[in-house]
């Protein structure tokens, strides 16, 4: 029996009925909206996604190992290692529960180390799918999805909120957790420090270099690699544009980046559904401190 915590768990809540999910899930077409570039299914012999929004996508690389309407468990060989992957659907409060899990991933260190290869990118691959998932059968526009075949990172979505109120989003600890879901700790101003998990975590955290209320916020990490927060606003809305820069462009830092997309996702959902509650219900990854995550449903 494999142990929990060699697997990676993510539980969610979609705004949808157990069938609708189900053929979001299995309609090549809908699949390639908000899962992947391209996508074959002919169950219960075939179901193949690949392309540059895909880790290790050169090619298709799953095998059906078990599919009816509640289930889909897949084997997927990712970088030479092979996975299992197994995704059900059940009535819940709110729709569907959906939960998915994962075996033989890296351990959140080995991630930080840079060392993990494609298979450290796909805890942040199914966070942002799962979230783009639960946009489409609500039929919500969907935020932009990790190229992993590119270096450029630079993406930006329209928030129905003023650049204040995403900004502070942003920048004030209390309401960036409850949106992103992991403790962070901010000082708000320039030299003012940023620290995903709090400041017993990482102490000397992540250091603001600009810091314009409204504006613009960007942050300097170890060496040249910085993060950038623009909004423009119009009409009450934001546009939020985000930028990554400074990092080996033969390594860049997909399982970050599509963490942080995975993040906007949410806020987006945090500003503009009225009574707003986080889709995610749990959450776990391999070695990943347990005091990290602040997931209030």
């Amino acid at each position: 029996m494999t142990d929990l915590n060699d697997l990676l768990l993510l539980r969610a809540a979609l705004p949808a009925t157990p069938k609708a999910v189900h053929a979001a899930l299995t309609d090549p077409a809908a699949l390639r909206v908000w899962l992947a570039e391209y996508a074959e299914v002919d169950l219960p012999d075939r179901y193949q996604f690949w392309g540059r929004y895909t880790p290790d996508g050169a090619e298709p690389h799953q095998r059906v190992l078990h599919a009816d309407d509640n289930t889909l468990r897949l084997a997927w060989t990712v970088d030479g290692v092979e996975t299992t992957v197994e995704i059900t659907l059940a009535d819940g409060d709110d729709g569907t529960l959906l939960t998915l899990t994962q075996s033989d991933l890296p351990t959140f260190a080995e991630v930080l180390s840079d060392q993990a290869g494609p298979r450290g990118a796909l805890q942040t691959f199914w966070s942002l799918a799962i979230a783009n998932l639960a946009d489409y059968v609500a039929g919500r526009d969907l935020t932009p999805k990790c190229d992993y075949t590119s270096a450029e990172m630079r993406a930006s979505v329209l928030i129905d909120a003023t650049p204040e109120a995403v900004f502070g989003s942003l920048t004030q600890a209390e309401t960036f957790q409850r949106w992103f879901g992991a403790k962070v700790d901010i000082e708000p101003f320039v030299g003012g420090r940023f620290a995903m998990g709090g400041f017993d975590v990482d102490p000397g955290g992540v250091k603001f270099v600009e810091f314009e209320p409204g504006r613009k916020a960007t942050l300097n990490f170890a060496g040249a690699l910085t993060s950038s927060w623009e909004l423009d606003g119009s009409d009450g809305k934001t546009r939020l544009t985000f930028v990554q820069s400074g990092f080996d462009v033969d390594n860049p830092p997909y399982p970050g980046w599509a963490g942080w997309l995975g993040g906007v996702a949410e806020l987006r959902r945090f500003h503009e559904i009225p009574q707003w509650r986080t889709i995610w219900r749990e959450m776990h990854a391999p070695g990943i401190p347990a005091e990290m995550l602040t997931i209030d449903v």
